[in-house]
């Protein structure tokens, strides 16, 4: 009996040995792989990535700060004749070729629509609601709608309508359908290459912009 429990864990040792060194793995068995060889294989020259101490990585971080951002092309709404006259103005000491006006339409624009509301807790309450049925909103860019919630904006009234059914199949019941915007004719103002010399002075513009605001062009 003593020489079969010595045989037995001789072989229960060996078994375990060769289960730790991954010998059985042809077989499906042995330990999970606690490394990624092939992400090691993978890396560009490791041995040069070091750790910077505090004062060189401030260094760092100042220099990447200073560096020239590039370009950027910004952009107005559609401005009316009265706006256009003192952004002329704003815009004259500006270098030749940096802005222009071109004409422009904007579509009308329609939106699902939640509100007027009381206050701003009562919009509090009415997104905690709306995050539990999963349904998106938006901010409004019309203030005399406000306080109140978009939840989404169309190029026409059938769309949002249909929005609307929509929505409603989900769970809202208080929405409906409003114009937001009308449709807009006018001039923009179009700033094709916006560097480091003129970023400082987009603050000029922005008193005859009034409440219109610069955008991206993409």
């Amino acid at each position: 009996m003593l020489r079969l429990i010595v045989l037995v864990l001789l072989l229960a040792n060996g078994g375990y040995f060769a289960w730790s060194q991954g010998y059985l793995l042809p077989w499906g068995l042995g330990p999970a792989q606690q490394s990624e060889p092939q992400r090691l294989q993978q890396q560009v020259r490791p041995e040069s990535v070091r750790i910077l101490p505090p004062d060189e990585l401030r260094r760092a971080e100042t220099v990447a700060a200073q560096a020239p951002r590039p370009p950027e092309c910004l952009q107005s709404p559609a401005l009316d004749e009265a706006q256009l006259a003192p952004l002329r103005t704003a815009l004259e000491s500006w270098p030749a070729g940096s802005w222009s006006f071109e004409p422009v339409v904007e579509p009308a624009r329609w939106i699902v629509y939640m509100g007027r509301y009381a206050g701003v807790e009562q919009v509090a309450r009415k997104r905690a609601e709306l995050r539990q049925l999963g349904i998106s909103f938006e901010s409004l860019s019309n203030p005399e709608l406000e306080p109140g919630l978009s939840l989404g904006s169309y190029p026409s009234e059938a769309a949002a309508s249909r929005q609307l059914q929509s929505l409603a199949e989900r769970g809202v019941q208080t929405a409906r359908v409003v114009q937001e915007r009308p449709e807009q004719r006018g001039q923009r103002l179009l700033l094709p290459a916006v560097d480091d010399n003129l970023r400082p002075r987009l603050a000029e513009l922005a008193a005859p912009l009034n409440t219109k605001t610069l955008r991206s062009c993409r």
